[in-house]
């Protein structure tokens, strides 16, 4: 049974979410820890204990091993040994929440065993009130595996792997008390802690059955015993008697009870019982499992049942013992809360009392079981006598004697029951197999002619099929449960052997004739993948693979199995050598010839051994040889000596051996090109070129076959001078067999298809065709008798009902289609595929009709009503749509979303129409769902949830399939996951009945025929039919023969026949009468026609076609567009508008609009020509107008259920991209400057984007180093560290990536204004050019990566855009888009082929594959592996590659886990952090984790390549830490050389670090910001600059070099205002370099450079500073707050010595400071400096501070519009004095015009004015040349030359530029938005000026000339 399968099972689980590691004390799955190790490898198996003596007839365990002594158990933790008053005795008591640390453990080491042969474990305990506690068995089987039974109140459900099982313990509570009232008001209240009244319990385990009935094991003896955590403990006992407690000795001596198995309870082990009282009255009694179950239940629990018999023991004892599995009176009213019988008392609640329709319960009188045909035992249920009437009550058991744990039965009516004979299904057999329609399953090779040349025979799947070649009638030998892999006939065909594939293959020889299996045996040989008779039948010979792998030959002896003997072991051998096949020779049955790869061996069996000879092949040794044949003959007179024998190769080459000599005669090689056919091979000629790779080859006495890989079938003489004849094939041809008469030739196909040729007649005939892969489903429509299938071949294929020959073949190249339903009365076929299209076919006319993209993930539903007149579909998402079918070309009624159940699984019959065409019924839009709808309208009738419908059930039933009956009947079947089917009243929706159980695992299908008699289902691999109102005993039939699990069963339209479908097609003769048979003559017999005419006609069925390549017809199917499916989803994959359907319908949720199937299609590309030769690749957007719900009746409907997308919640992940955001646009005009004429050029970048995610790449090889800042991508060399900057995007960009020759970079950014996409740019990175941009995201590209061959370049999008695109890196195509049903992290491809790639989202890791077909390339999802359930609900967040077929994914919890890339499994994890993983490198054995608890650290995992082998039993102790660095912020990207001794990591803080593992060091390389820069300045010599911002530091940066030099970190602040101290009166020098930094809490601090150190703090503002400056001389500090004051302070003393409050109340913007004339300006000083505040007021100031002086020179004002509009927050106001122009200050601000103010102190008024085109957010003024910098809120950055007031805008900033200020010299720049700090430098010679004059000219002179400006 699979670990937590919700099969028949018992509840078994882990704890979850207790918040403790309960179990990990266990040192892993039980049964590898426990054994002892041989030095050697392998295990030595602990001493299988022999009952004894001492163990009989019981044994105290306690006692025996003095557990009071403490030397042969172990306890830990809080256990003690207590006196318990009630029990009269020592208890011990276990305490503790941690089961691993509180514990009583017997025997005292894992290494001993107890030894206890006991059946029954009896175990006395009470579990704590309020508490939970667990019970550890480890019990060894008969095979010596150890396997773990625990029980526990903390387990939720059962689970269970091959070596644990574990089931919920649910603690009953006393009758009448509060905790029993709730057991009855709730299913589910008391699972979990043992209520407060919670009682002493005797739990008796038979440890023989769980270990039988849960593991198919035998048990052997009990092993150890762990008792965790929160119990009291009387005692245990093991014995191989069933005690029964509430007897006592005087009572059985008394009623003799003895004699009747009944024993009681030995004293020692009984409970205390006052007289008087009854002891099930007092304590609890469980036995687990109950006597006489044949079903596995779901947890020990107590049961309702009646108490059994105690006190008085009066009249017949008999009547008044109890079962053994029978419970007590004080428990007999709680509700059992996982499965439990109802007594018909409590029935009426759901069901009507009705005779016929009330169910049964199981009730058991004492008596012998009567004997039930072995396929009924799994429904085996005994009926109510009829004395019991309708109380429900036993005859002989009073209290109703229910049985403990019992599933619910089949409910039948209640009817007398005859015990003479025993009334079932009839007839009986109810089915018979007619037809299978299929070939192959394991191999295509095997296929044989019958002696009589009458017939063939072949495997199809685990059936055997005898096909008669001239009626097509076909006989079948059933009996394999899995595929058949071989097949051989003896010399005259009358016995045939057959091998089973798989693990255990076993081999059965059947009496051809009769078709009787004449034995079975097991080979002991994995993968029989050949088989030979000897000619008499007496010697057969296999050829398979060992449990190592290793290749074996074994010979038995057949001889007697005719007479009725077994088949024995002649010889067997083990191989090194390759044996593609071996045949015994038929002249002498000891000897056998084999070929394989590089060799040609004789065998012989003697003295009983196996022995072989190579023979020498020359320089031929190295071919691969694949098939043999002796040539023919075999007349007594003719000497081994003169057999030849034929080998042929793949070459090409066909070797003649000389039997006798053992060697070569001669070696031909077959050409293609070669007219003749062959050519003769010698050392001294050679041929050029391939040779015909032969498959098979067969010999008869004149002639050759031979199939190759080319599809060719060719015949040719002994000689091999010419080809004779030739059939080509579709597909390589397998095997070739030349009948015995030698007139026609055999022939199979790799796909499936099985055909002969007719030499005479030169014809070729099709046997059989059949679907490479499993069937999905497939429709019947009875007027043209056709029936359709769709496979996983990618095939819908039509057949021919009555021949079963295939008619039509339509191929979906790059879709997978999964539904399929025939029009019920026109020729047309609509079909659903993968990618949520819906196509609809003209059968008649061979053509498409019409496309439907309704859906955009797989359709899980397809069907018609029967009147025709609609279709519905549904897919994976929940959508449901209606169309119109009264027109052919079917049109869209309407679309609802989330309305169908998306976790119900795929199928393909979710949706069923009513007989009448009226009700439509799904389940949806949960799993535990039922819906039935009206069909024309899809409004909405009915609900049932079918998770409430059990009372008695913990585990929630959902929904799997429904089916409606006929309608007079008016109910809906409905099959559950809990193995039921439920009868529901279609229109109310009451419970009419329930069948239970049906199959082992859930039912896959129902169907109900017409006249309501006969059920069909289908569940695993069989199939049974019922009888609908289950009247009888027996009420079902079980049919065998698919191989797989069944997709669909079904009646055909007729009813006479039934259909299913999986591994292959199987058409069954429906053999029961119907219900009432008054058909017209005519009528009756056009409907006997289908599928008899066959048998009634001699004409052989031939196909269609004559040879092989002439198919039959293929419609004219046009390539379907690619489907951007991003483009509907726009919030997510589950929304189902459009985005113009958002647009439209904003605020009108449910209004109708029309979708045209013709919707955004992205594969449609426009090229648009720019500038720079760049390609610019958009998907092409159809404009729609927008239309009313009313202008069209036809128009769809689009409703969501769900008002916000689920996808797009950002999921748990700091991996996943998330933009900055910004409340900056870009701007809507821009003055480019002229080519040349560029003022300012970008020099340098500080910073580096930390919110970025795989934003810097480095490849060692070519020493290529970028790295993104804002919406800039630094190119940076290493060595000089100079920068190059790559300007082409207008946001921030996401992530980058390189190609794997570092020649192409490709980097990824969110949409611009009036984009619909986002941008993606591709890169030259040897000249920085982009040669193109891609869009097709939506939102965000979360990841990107290169193929292995840098073909393909793949892009992610985030958890809103949810695609995946590839894209070709020769055009830039985009090859194919596919949307992903959830956020996705992290993508890459892997490194040993460009075809497969791996993406990792929430919970599981989707593996992919590139599928070429011609020029098209498509990205097709080949599985989707979840993380491992231990790891509960996880993002995987990050994956790399590693070595060979490995895949590291991290999670966000922490952990590591390994994948095996071929079987697509995880099969180890580790805790690699205690926070997200975000990042993973790996180089051969080394592996790299970055996480956001900001650690990098180095993994040895040399030892995973050889854990793989292990599987899941692979532990995480062989991956060793071998270093650790922890760095300043959470990892976002990483790169490493190849040896990963070294690389780069980037970190959130906006840090890139050189890591050196080698050397253990982490060196800074590049720095910035993490938060918003708040201020820039230079120092006065321009040699260094400083930056402040909101993350608490100043950081200073050498310009030479643009490194950080020096960092002052305040924790817990913002440095708001910054400022160099100038250039002092004395003589510069390193000890006067200073920085004074304002703060958020209104403090000042002052910075040495040169010591590096705090020198002065001072606290002259209560709030937040929001401006500061030097003095010019440098003497004094000038501040500015938030409150609008302004202090003057000394950093000589420390003091404040004024405060101006005259801009008080408005926060201080700006404080600048310049020089004057002592006298200028009429009053005293040689300082002038100015205060600017947010209420656009200027104040002037003349100081000298010396003196004390500070006067008020001018005080401005400027006027605003009262109400602004338009705009978030107001622009700053900004003042600053002209260095050009003495005397005069600029103010730029909000005010009624956008533009710059010119104003003088002199003339007191504004003297120019500049036009702004926007409100500036920064200004700063060239001290050197007429140049103003002005920075704006959209992200533009604009340099004026004054007065002429000449414009050249700069880009290259992704935000507000906040921030502008020029150097001292006016040389260099600084501006700032957000974190990133730009240097510009100004062009030097012939100056500025003059370039912008020059620019001026080359704007102008094209206009001059009249040309058009560039």
């Amino acid at each position: 049974m699979a670990a937590g399968s919700g099969g028949p099972g018992p509840v078994f689980s882990g704890h979850g979410g207790q918040g403790t590691s309960a179990y990990r004390d266990i040192g892993g799955v039980p049964g590898t820890g426990n054994n002892r190790r041989r030095p050697g490898g392998g295990t030595v198996p602990p001493p299988i204990p022999v009952p004894a003596a001492w163990q009989r007839p019981y044994l105290n365990i306690f006692k025996h091993f003095r557990v009071e002594e403490w030397k042969r158990s172990a306890r830990e933790g809080d256990v003690a040994a207590l006196t318990d008053a009630r029990l009269k005795g020592t208890v011990y008591r276990i305490r503790g929440s941690v089961p691993t640390s509180s514990y009583l453990q017997l025997p005292r080491t894992g290494t001993q065993s107890l030894g206890l042969a006991g059946r029954y474990l009896y175990l006395l305990f009470k579990p704590m009130p309020r508490k939970h506690f667990v019970v550890h068995l480890d019990v060894t089987t008969e095979e010596n595996q150890v396997v773990r039974i625990s029980f526990s109140n903390l387990f939720k459900e059962f689970k269970s792997t091959a070596t644990w099982l574990q089931f919920p313990f649910i603690c009953g509570a006393a009758k009448g008390s509060v905790y029993d009232c709730t057991a009855r008001a709730s299913r589910r209240d008391l699972v979990g802690s043992a209520p407060a009244d919670v009682r002493w319990t005797c739990l008796v385990l038979d440890l023989h059955s769980i270990l039988s009935l849960y593991l198919n094991r035998h048990y052997s003896h009990l092993k150890s015993i762990k008792l965790c955590s929160n119990l009291l403990v009387k005692n245990l006992c093991t014995s191989d008697l069933v005690f029964d407690p509430g007897v006592t000795f005087s009572e059985a001596r008394q009623a003799d009870l003895a004699c009747r198995g009944v024993t009681p309870m030995p004293r020692e082990m009984a409970f205390p019982v006052p007289k008087g009282e009854n002891w099930h009255d007092l304590y609890d009694y469980i036995r687990f499992p109950s006597e006489g179950s044949k079903l596995p239940y779901d947890s020990i629990q107590k049961s309702c049942a009646g108490h059994v018999a105690g006190g008085q023991v009066s009249g017949d004892p008999l009547c008044q013992l109890p079962q053994p599995v029978t419970l007590t009176k004080a428990v007999r009213d709680r509700l059992s809360l996982i499965h439990q019988i109802t007594s018909p008392k409590a029935m009426p609640r759901r069901c009507p009392v009705i005779t016929k329709s009330i169910p049964e319960v199981n009730l058991t009188a004492l008596g012998l079981p009567r004997a039930v045909p072995a396929a009924d035992q799994e429904l085996e249920k005994n009926q109510r006598p009829p004395s019991a009437g309708d109380t429900g009550q036993s005859p002989v058991v009073s209290d109703g004697g229910i049985h403990v744990y019992a599933h619910h039965r089949s409910k039948q009516t209640i009817r007398a029951v005859h015990t003479s004979s025993e009334e079932r299904l009839l007839p009986d057999p109810i089915l018979k197999l007619r037809m299978i329609i299929g070939f192959g399953g394991y191999s295509t090779k095997w296929a044989l002619w019958t002696q009589n040349n009458a017939a063939v025979v072949y495997p199809c799947h685990a059936v055997i099929v005898t096909l008669q070649i001239q009626t097509g009638e076909q006989r079948f030998f059933t009996g394999h449960t899995d595929k058949v892999s071989a097949l051989a006939f003896n010399g005259n065909s009358t016995l045939l052997a057959s091998a089973q594939a798989g693990s255990l293959s076993v081999v059965r020889l059947w009496d051809f004739p009769t078709g009787s299996c004449l034995s079975v045996f097991k080979t002991h040989v994995h993968s029989l993948s050949s088989l030979s008779f000897s000619y008499s039948g007496a010697v057969l010979c296999g050829v398979g693979k060992d449990g190592h792998g290793k290749t074996m030959v074994v010979v038995w002896n057949a001889a007697q199995v005719t007479r009725g003997g077994e088949v024995a072991v002649l010889a067997k051998a083990h191989t090194d050598v390759d044996i593609q096949a071996l045949k015994i020779a038929f002249f002498d049955d000891t000897r056998m010839v084999s070929c394989g790869r590089d060799n040609v061996r004789l065998w012989r069996v003697r003295s009983g051994a196996l022995r072989s000879c190579p023979i020498n092949l020359g320089e031929y040794h190295s071919l691969e040889f694949t098939d043999l044949a002796f040539e023919e003959g075999h007349t007594a007179e003719r000497e081994p000596d003169d057999r030849t024998l034929f080998v042929c190769s793949k070459s090409g080459h066909v070797l003649e051996v000389d039997y006798k000599n053992v060697c070569m005669k001669s070696v031909r090689r077959l050409l293609p090109a070669q007219p003749q056919g062959c050519q003769w091979q010698d050392k001294a000629s050679s041929s050029t070129g391939p040779g015909i790779a032969i498959n098979s080859i067969s010999i008869s006495s004149t002639f050759c076959a031979t199939g190759s890989e080319d599809g060719y079938l060719r015949l040719w003489p002994l000689d091999f001078s010419a080809v004779v004849l030739e059939a080509e094939h579709e597909a390589p041809v397998s095997s070739v067999c030349i009948s015995p008469d030698s007139h026609k030739v055999l022939c199979t196909t790799a796909a499936g298809n099985l055909g002969y040729l007719d030499i005479q007649s030169r014809d070729y005939n099709t046997l059989m065709r059949s679907h490479e892969d499993s069937v999905l489903a497939f429709s019947v429509e009875g007027i043209w008798k056709q029936m359709a299938t769709v496979s996983q071949d990618n095939t819908i294929r039509v057949w021919d009902l009555v021949s079963m020959q295939q008619l039509y073949d339509f191929t979906a190249a790059d879709e997978m289609p999964c539904a399929v339903a025939f029009h019920p009365t026109q020729q047309i076929l609509a079909c659903g595929f993968d990618s949520g299209m819906v196509r609809t076919f003209s059968l008649a006319a061979s053509d498409l009709l019409v496309e439907h993209k309704q859906h955009r993930t797989a359709i899980t539903g397809l069907t018609f009503s029967p009147d025709g007149n609609f279709m519905f579909s549904s897919c994976l998402q929940g959508t449901l749509a209606l169309y119109s079918c009264m027109v052919q070309k079917s049109h869209v009624l309407r679309v609802l979303g989330n309305v169908v159940a998306r976790d119900a699984g795929s199928g393909p019959d979710a949706l069923v129409v009513s007989e009448d065409s009226c009700l439509l019924a799904f389940v949806g839009p949960s799993k535990y769902i039922v819906t039935v709808m009206e069909a024309c309208s899809l409004d909405e009738l009915l609900r049932v949830d079918i998770s409430i419908l059990d009372l008695n059930s913990t585990a929630l039933d959902s929904a799997v399939k429904v089916c409606f009956a006929s309608v007079p009947q008016g109910e809906l079947l409905v099959s559950t996951s809990s193995n039921k089917i439920l009868v529901l009243a279609a229109k109310t929706g009451r419970l009419v009945r329930e069948v239970s159980p049906v199959h082992k695992l859930s039912c896959s299908s129902l169907a109900l025929s017409k006249d309501g008699r006969y059920l069909l289902t289908a569940g695993d691999k069989v199939i049974k039919v019922w009888d609908y109102q289950m009247r009888f005993e027996i009420n079902f039939q079980v049919y065998i023969g698919h191989s797989e699990p069944v997709r669909q069963v079904a009646f055909t339209p007729d009813q006479r026949h039934v259909i299913s479908v999986g591994d292959a097609i199987f058409l069954w003769d429906f053999l029961a009468l119907s219900a009432e048979r008054s058909l017209p003559a005519g009528a009756h017999s056009s409907e006997s026609a289908l599928l008899l005419g066959a048998e009634g006609s001699s004409e052989k069925l031939k196909d269609a076609s004559e040879t092989p390549r002439q198919t039959v017809p293929l419609p004219l199917l046009s390539s379907p567009p690619c489907l951007d499916v991003s483009s509907v989803h726009q919030a997510g994959c589950q929304s189902i508008f459009s985005e113009s359907d958002k647009e439209e319908e904003a605020g009108l949720p449910g209004s109708g609009r029309m979708v045209a199937n013709g919707d955004e299609d992205a594969s449609v590309l426009v090229v648009e020509s720019v500038r720079n030769e760049e390609l610019v690749v958009r998907p092409k957007v159809r404009q729609e107008s927008s239309r009313s719900s009313g202008e069209s009746a036809n128009e769809p409907r689009k409703e969501t259920q769900s008002p916000k997308s689920q996808c797009s919640v950002r999921p748990d992940s700091y991996r996943h991209f998330t933009p900055r955001f910004k409340a900056s646009v870009l701007p809507q005009s821009f003055l480019h400057p002229p080519a040349g004429s560029e003022v300012l050029k970008l020099k340098a970048v500080i910073g580096y984007n930390g919110n970025g995610r795989g934003n810097m790449v480095w490849n060692p090889d070519t020493g290529f180093f970028a790295y993104t800042c804002g919406c800039i991508i630094v190119v940076e060399d290493l060595h000089s560290g100079s920068q190059n900057h790559w300007l082409g995007h207008a946001e921030e960009i996401s992530t980058l990536a390189v190609s794997h020759d570092a020649q192409v970079l490709a980097s990824a950014s969110g949409k611009k204004n009036g984009d619909f996409c986002c941008q993606i740019c591709i890169w030259n990175v040897q000249d920085g050019v982009c040669t193109a941009s891609l869009f097709h995201h939506k939102t965000q590209v979360q990841a990107m990566a290169f193929s292995r061959d840098d073909r393909f370049l793949v892009t992610l999008g985030d958890y809103s855009d949810q695609t995946i695109a590839l894209w070709n890196t020769y055009t830039y195509e985009l090859m194919s888009s596919t949307c992903i049903s959830e956020p996705v992290h992290d993508v890459a491809f892997s490194p040993l082929s460009h075809r497969e790639l791996a993406c990792v989202g929430k919970g599981a890791v989707m593996f992919w594959l590139l599928e070429q077909q011609g020029s098209d390339v498509n990205l097709k999802q080949v599985h989707r592996a979840p993380a491992p359930d231990m790891l509960g609900p996880v993002e995987l967040t990050s994956l790399c590659y590693g070595a060979d077929t490995l895949l590291y994914s991290g999670t966000n919890s922490g952990q590591i886990c390994v994948w095996d890339t071929e079987t697509n499994c995880c099969f180890m994890t580790w805790e690699a952090d205690e926070g997200e993983i975000g990042v993973l490198v790996c180089r051969r054995n080394k592996l790299v984790s970055g996480s956001n608890m900001k650690r990098i650290r180095l993994w040895a995992v040399a030892a995973v390549q050889e854990l793989r082998l292990k599987g899941p039993d692979a532990r995480s102790s062989s991956v060793l830490l071998e270093y650790e660095i922890t760095l300043d912020g959470t990892i976002v990207s990483a790169a490493f050389d190849d040896s990963l001794e070294m690389g780069i990591v980037g970190t959130t803080a906006g840090t890139l670090w050189y890591i050196n593992w080698t050397e253990s060091t982490s060196i800074r390389l590049i720095s910035g910001h993490k938060n918003k820069v708040t201020e820039v300045c230079f120092s006065p010599d321009e040699t260094h600059c400083a930056t402040c911002g909101e993350d608490g530091s100043v950081r200073i940066w050498s310009l030479g070099s643009m490194e950080l030099v020096v960092q002052f970190q305040v924790l817990n602040q913002s440095c708001q205002c910054l400022a160099w101290k100038p250039h002092p009166i004395v003589v510069w020098g390193a000890e006067s370099q200073h920085v004074v930094a304002g703060y958020s809490d209104g403090t000042i601090r002052v910075f040495s450079i040169s010591r590096t150190e705090m020198e002065l703090k001072m606290h002259p503002h209560a709030v937040a500073l929001t401006a500061i400056a030097y003095s010019t001389d440098g003497e004094m500090i000038l501040s500015g707050g938030k409150d609008g004051l302004v202090a003057v302070s000394s950093p000589r003393t420390g003091m404040t010595i004024r405060i101006l409050a005259d801009h008080k109340g408005s926060p201080i913007t700006v404080l600048q400071c310049t020089r004057k004339q002592y006298r200028d300006f009429g009053v005293e000083g040689g300082e002038l400096w100015l205060a600017t505040s947010s209420d656009r007021r200027v104040s002037v100031w003349a100081s000298d501070w010396l003196k004390d002086k500070c006067e008020l020179l001018d005080w401005l004002s400027f006027p605003a519009p009262a109400g602004p509009k338009g705009l978030g927050s107001l622009p700053p106001s900004l003042a600053a004095f002209c260095p050009w122009e003495h005397g005069t200050l600029v103010y730029i601000g909000f005010g009624m015009q956008k533009e710059a103010l010119f104003y003088s102190l002199r003339k007191k008024q504004v003297v120019e004015k500049i036009s702004l085109p926007y409100f500036a957010t920064s200004l700063s003024l060239s001290p050197a040349a007429r140049f103003m910098a002005v920075g704006f809120g959209e992200r533009l950055l604009r340099l004026l030359h004054c007065p002429a007031s000449d414009a050249q805008d700069y880009a290259g900033h992704d935000d507000t530029v906040h921030l502008c200020r020029f150097s001292p010299s006016g040389r260099r720049l600084l501006t700032a938005s957000h974190s990133a700090v730009l240097v510009w430098e100004l062009a030097g010679p012939p100056g500025p000026a003059a370039l912008l004059q020059r620019g001026r000219e080359a704007a102008a002179r094209p206009q001059l000339l009249g040309e058009a400006p560039a």
